[in-house]
């Protein structure tokens, strides 16, 4: 099967579109996706072909994660989460084990690697659970592990649990990363979608205080007068 959806993956690769993805991605030198190579496929077809190998093998799952192209282990990864959400309960600590496994040698090394993987594998995972974890993570040297510990609150927020990323926000107001001030500001940004009290509550305590790039993402659904009001506090 490992051969099968890597034919399945070259058949629709794009050279075209490979080049456009390498740029957007920053794979040029110094950049955060440094030397990362694309095949030139997109998300939705990623996900139409990771439908069709559901009962491919961990090993095999973790070849295609030790692949150099991006989708190789974009699609992994998609499979997984789709193991994960129909998995037992001790499926779901393999594939969260996996999965940590795989952050921390590097193989999950760029935003929509996280993105589309932390809420679900990470964050529901731990949802019942000590979270104690992304307190570790977030203090990670590697980025895209700090990453995977915010996005994986979304779950916890998508549920009306704030708590974890109130605490996290804190903590990533010092970080240098502008990909983590994103990030969190996303996170807060659909806290404030649930409950905006909470959101205005954090950020007159914290506002003058954010990167600019997540106090801007945290207020983005605010309307323009109270945008401004939270910039201006920025600017003092």
């Amino acid at each position: 099967m490992l051969q099968n959806i890597k034919k399945d993956l070259n058949k629709v690769a794009d050279p075209a579109k490979a080049k456009i993805l390498a740029r957007f991605f920053k794979t040029g030198l110094g950049e955060y996706g440094e030397g990362d190579i694309f095949l030139g496929i997109t998300v939705p077809v990623q996900r139409e072909i990771a439908k069709r190998y559901l009962d491919l093998i961990f090993s095999d799952l973790q070849k295609l994660l030790n692949s150099q192209y991006h989708e190789h282990r974009l699609t992994a990864l998609l499979i997984l989460v789709e193991k994960y959400k129909k998995g037992t309960e001790k499926e779901k600590k393999e594939i969260f084990d996996l999965y940590l496994k795989n952050a921390k040698a590097k193989r999950i090394n760029n935003w929509d690697l996280v993105d589309l993987s932390a809420p679900t594998i990470v964050g529901d995972y731990l949802f019942a659970r000590d979270k104690g974890v992304l307190y570790n993570l977030v203090k990670s040297k590697n980025i895209w592990i700090r990453r995977i510990a915010i996005l994986a609150t979304y779950s916890f927020i998508k549920q009306k649990k704030f708590s974890d990323i109130l605490k996290l926000s804190k903590i990533s107001i010092s970080d240098s990363e502008d990909l983590i001030h994103k990030a969190t500001g996303w996170m807060l940004r659909e806290m404030g979608k649930r409950d905006k009290k909470v959101l205005e509550k954090f950020l007159h305590q914290f506002a003058d205080r954010m990167p600019r790039t997540m106090l801007r993402y945290a207020i983005e659904k605010f309307n323009p007068t109270k945008r401004q009001k939270y910039l201006n506090w920025k600017n003092k």
